[in-house]
């Protein structure tokens, strides 16, 4: 996630600020998470983190990063298209990887940026997003929706090509819009793995510190306006399918942080798009450093934020 520190610190504190509903201060307790689901998110992330770098610095990573979600998604039964195009800064070409389930005209789009920043293996920004999109991908292989679904992984959300049209998200949303599509939900999956229990975890700009949780054990979901009711039916969603702790805020685009993700490009066309995160550097110490490795997340945890998206996707998509 392409997030200067202070405002990652806004967006984190607006997104509790705002939140309409909020989860239990004293978290409800979780039932164990299914073994299988976190050994195989955890598989996932660390086999694309074993990669390395993932960026058009390295466009050799880039590309085997790419293969590796076709891969997955190919075993899991679909039918992988390829969306390639030139990278006009970097003079190489980067690809789109999209998993479809075919329904009506309405679209709903689930995307998840597979890049990482230069000189990190990015396992929670954003290996941790992929392996939740290759979750819900296996999860809803052979359902026949009422809308169709798209699982698209993308490139280069990261910078220097972050709020660009080099962004793999914004050539994809483009794409979209040139050929007459109506997406009517898009879902950016950004950073949502890593987690702490600690007083003094999640920290707050002035003077929410005082206000709020100290505690970095919740998912946020963030939107601008003119989204807010798709965020709101997600919240729904997502509570309704877990207990797990989770804070929302649909705020102006003006607002620094509500668009630092793939969803901003989506808004760019006029379709309505929203984020779920962890906060990213607002709790993680690891955030666009060199440790930002498999073993500083939390699977467990991330597996339950997967259970809660998969009610959000079967809400979006019937």
């Amino acid at each position: 996630m392409a997030i200067a520190v202070a405002g990652v610190m806004l967006l984190a504190g607006m997104m509790v600020y705002a939140a309409k509903k909020r989860s239990p201060r004293t978290p409800v307790p979780l039932a164990a998470a299914a073994p299988d689901s976190v050994a195989r998110l955890r598989q996932d992330v660390e086999s694309l983190c074993s990669i390395g770098e993932r960026s058009t610095v390295v466009p050799e990573n880039l590309s085997a990063a790419s293969d590796y979600i076709e891969r997955e998604l190919t075993a899991a039964g679909y039918r992988v298209e390829r969306q390639t195009y030139d990278v006009e800064r970097d003079g190489v070409r980067a690809d789109n990887l999209i998993a479809e389930l075919k329904g009506s005209a309405e679209i709903v789009v689930i995307g998840a940026h597979y890049d990482s920043v230069s000189g990190t293996a990015g396992a929670d920004d954003n290996a941790s997003g992929v392996a939740a999109l290759l979750a819900l991908a296996r999860r809803f292989a052979g359902v026949k929706p009422r809308r169709t679904l798209r699982f698209v992984a993308f490139a280069n959300e990261e910078p220097p090509h972050f709020q660009s049209r080099d962004m793999g998200s914004w050539q994809y949303a483009k794409r979209c819009h040139d050929r007459g599509e109506t997406i009517v939900a898009m879902v950016s999956l950004e950073t949502i793995a890593y987690y702490d229990d600690a007083r003094g975890s999640q920290q707050y700009p002035p003077p929410l510190a005082a206000l709020y949780p100290d505690t970095g054990n919740f998912i946020g979901f963030a939107s601008n306006v003119g989204s807010r009711a798709l965020l709101s039916r997600c919240m729904k969603a997502f509570r309704a399918a877990t207990k797990f702790p989770a804070e929302s805020a649909a705020m102006p685009e003006a607002i620094p942080g509500i668009g630092w993700s793939d969803q901003w490009s989506f808004w760019q066309f006029g379709w309505k798009a929203i984020m779920v995160t962890d906060t990213a550097p607002f709790r993680n110490p690891h955030y666009h450093r060199s440790t930002d490795l498999p073993d500083t997340l939390d699977y467990a945890r991330l597996a339950h934020v997967v259970d809660g998206l998969e009610g959000v996707v079967r809400e979006l998509a019937n």
